[in-house]
């Protein structure tokens, strides 16, 4: 009998999508058993700082991610959004799960019927971009803390943005109140998938975790990390890529005092270097954002 320990961070979603995790590795591994190793990550502990003001992307996973190195744990399971563009050395992402819906979503009020200056809670300054190119009325506010937190603090006649796929995690999708299309509101890189990551020489349990891995997501993240790869941004900054199934690649990129964007879209066929696509992209996107100033 295999047991391995699965390290995540403790919150209702993280747990949830970590027994997600466990319960497709005891069923396609035959005779493995999981355990579960809850972790408290610099970004759970503070819950009142903005996300842009606290380093950017790695403060949701560095301790996740040490619990495998220093053999606490076997495995680390993160929403791949969360993950730094670089890999982690002694680390290796070995499964990507089946993409959730990678859209955002209002929840509190549809775009179309919040009233003019109305107020919108997010902690993104991607979504608040996004959502000024749109509606330059609109009042932001900063959203922290977990889903339950968040949805707490709708503003009186505003609201709030979500990542669908942790919701259908939670199954609580009938609170959204408008899906954002992914055209208006292109999603963070890796929203979405579940990243599984185990110590880069441990060789049985990366064959254990090829067997989860899902082929076509995991070409899709790969393109998006390589798009904020070559960026060199963490996620507190105005960036965003998405690959979709029929083969669209979305890229989006702001200043970073939100005055100027820039929203790209191309095609990526089967036979195509997606990393190549996605690298690309950036380049034309900074080159774009450049051009404007």
């Amino acid at each position: 009998m295999t047991v391995l320990r699965i390290a995540t961070r403790s919150s209702l979603q993280a747990r949830t999508q970590a027994e997600y995790v466990g319960g497709l590795i005891e069923k396609t591994s035959t005779g493995t058993t999981v355990e579960y190793v809850y972790v408290d990550t610099q970004g759970d502990l503070n819950a009142t700082t903005p996300l842009h003001q606290m380093g950017g992307q790695g403060i949701f996973v560095k301790e996740v991610q040490r619990a495998v190195l220093d053999g606490r744990a076997d495995i680390a399971v993160h929403s791949a959004k969360d993950l730094p563009s670089q890999q982690t050395e002694g680390l290796l992402i070995a499964a990507i799960g089946e993409r959730r819906t990678a859209n955002d979503a209002l929840v509190g009020s549809s775009l179309e019927n919040l009233a003019h200056g109305a107020t919108v809670a997010t902690g993104s300054v991607r979504r608040r971009a996004q959502l000024t190119r749109l509606r330059p009325d609109l009042q932001f506010i900063d959203l922290r803390g977990n889903i339950q937190t968040r949805l707490s603090k709708i503003p009186d006649g505003g609201a709030i943005v979500m990542a669908i796929a942790a919701m259908e995690i939670l199954g609580i999708t009938d609170q959204i109140a408008e899906v954002l299309p992914l055209d208006i509101a292109v999603p963070m890189v890796g929203q979405g998938s579940v990243a599984v990551e185990c110590r880069s020489d441990d060789a049985e349990t990366a064959t254990i975790l090829a067997g989860i891995d899902h082929a076509a997501s995991r070409r899709a993240v790969e393109a998006e990390r390589a798009f904020l790869a070559e960026l060199g941004a963490g996620c507190s900054l105005p960036v965003a890529a998405h690959l979709s199934a029929d083969g669209v690649f979305r890229a989006f990129m702001a200043a970073d005092d939100l005055s100027d964007t820039v929203q790209l879209e191309g095609e990526i066929g089967d036979s195509d270097d997606h990393i190549v696509v996605g690298v690309a992209m950036a380049i034309e996107c900074r080159s774009r954002l450049q051009g404007k100033a």
